[in-house]
């Protein structure tokens, strides 16, 4: 019976009190972090491209040298509880997010799942659609806008039928 199942960590702890593999294994591994955003300084708003962090590996959507990101590209912004109070960019797939807001983590998320590959079946990573900062000038990042890092794919709404 349902009710005779654990709670899963992600519904009952507090983001400042999972411990750092809970941590870690909420990382739903889609990489829209790990993309480039624009500021306008006059408005604050905030834009996406495509443009990903030298250190993401777009097959897996994971970085290639994660112990490492922090020292080897100084402006990557290690997620903590205080950053995903304060980040408004985060996006609305994201689980960090979503336990901050008290919401449920999706069908598609590694830890609902049982599987690390539903989050590229639903559409929701960023597999296959970036393009590496490594020989892109800075002025270049506004040819590589892109509004689909803040939407939700609707495969990813609905879990597929089996």
């Amino acid at each position: 019976m349902a009710a005779d199942l654990p709670v899963p960590y992600w519904r009952e702890k507090a983001l400042e009190d999972m411990t750092t593999t809970e941590w870690e294994a909420l990382c739903d591994g889609c990489a829209r972090c790990c993309l480039n955003k624009l500021e306008d300084w006059d408005t604050g708003q905030i834009v996406w491209t495509n443009v990903a962090c030298q250190l993401l590996d777009d097959a897996s959507c994971r970085c290639s040298d994660y112990p490492n990101r922090t020292v080897n590209v100084p402006d990557c912004i290690q997620l903590t509880p205080e950053e995903v109070r304060t980040l408004t960019w985060l996006p609305a797939t994201c689980a960090y997010r979503l336990v901050r807001e008290g919401k449920d983590l999706y069908w598609w998320h590694p830890l609902v799942s049982g599987e690390p590959d539903t989050v590229h079946q639903a559409g929701v990573s960023v597999r296959g659609r970036t393009v590496s900062e490594a020989g892109i000038e800075i002025e270049d990042y506004e040819d590589h806008v892109v509004n689909w890092p803040m939407q939700i794919p609707r495969k990813a709404k609905r879990r597929p039928e089996k």
